[in-house]
């Protein structure tokens, strides 16, 4: 399978050319980006063309982008405004949300990437018909969007009331917008578990995000097949391998602050996963 990586692993520091030089030289040949302001700030013009101008001279190639969750540089925290959700029921708060992704999205006019990862909701959601609607009128104008800039959106089964496999199919066969999914193993371990998810939603998946946890807590934890209540990765990569043409094993990772050479853990367990 196709190897990448989400710089979500770095997304507490500044997305620099380094270190996208140093997952290059890692021998990884694709990366998803993760839109966080305080690791790339979609609206500073100069950070973005430093970046368009080393991945233009680079083999390293720009898989995705993850669409932006919060709209300050510290996650959120500087309060309920710094939120983004497509499924804000206020028109204006889901039009400011909308142009916020726009704004990501623009990347692709300087960074040719083919997918946007995109969340219906936040973490926890409970389900309302009214945040559906929210949902549809916001990716039926993001899909035009990014379709003019040759990408497509994939939007990812996260701990939801939104967002299970099963709400993420109902949806798409009730609006039949053009978007189709990643497929979230993490994830899927806590809502249904990995096998049942990905069953309902294998037709449509068109990548991944690969990373463990222990079926309670979204940690993005390295994948280890011993943790005890972690995810069956043998079980696992054979599903991914039953349809690998469509899509790239994909690990979206948490920082181990303690971890002195990630990238070099990063293909360790590559390598691992591969050989299971």
């Amino acid at each position: 399978m196709r190897h990448v990586v989400s710089t979500h692993v770095f997304v507490n520091h500044r997305l620099t050319v380094a270190m996208l030089d140093r997952v290059a030289k890692a021998g990884i040949g694709e990366v998803e980006i993760f839109c966080a302001r305080q690791h790339i700030d979609y609206h500073n013009r100069a950070q973005i063309e430093e970046l368009a101008h080393w991945f233009r001279d680079s083999e390293l190639k720009l898989h995705s982008l993850h669409s932006p969750m919060f709209s300050d540089t510290i996650w959120g925290r500087t309060g309920p405004n710094a939120v983004i959700s497509i499924t804000e029921p206020d028109k204006g708060k889901r039009i400011a949300a909308t142009d916020e992704i726009k704004r990501a999205v623009e990347i692709a006019e300087l960074i040719p990437f083919q997918y946007l990862i995109q969340h219906i909701g936040v973490g926890g959601e409970e389900y309302h018909d009214a945040k559906v609607d929210a949902a549809f009128n916001s990716l039926e104008e993001l899909a035009l969007f990014a379709g003019h800039r040759r990408v497509e959106i994939l939007v990812e089964n996260i701990p939801n009331a939104l967002s299970s496999a099963e709400r993420l199919v109902s949806f798409l066969n009730h609006t039949h917008l053009p978007v189709q999914f990643v497929f979230d193993t993490g994830h899927a371990h806590i809502m249904g578990g990995v096998a049942r998810e990905f069953g309902i939603m294998r037709e449509r998946i068109r990548s991944t995000h690969v990373h463990d946890n222990d079926g309670e807590n979204d940690s993005h934890l390295f994948p280890n097949q011993d943790r005890t209540g972690g995810i069956d990765w043998g079980q696992t990569m054979a599903l991914l391998r039953s349809s690998q043409d469509r899509y790239p094993l994909l690990l979206e990772l948490r920082e181990v602050p303690e971890m002195e050479h990630p990238l070099q853990e990063i293909r360790r367990v590559f390598d691992r996963l591969e050989s299971l």
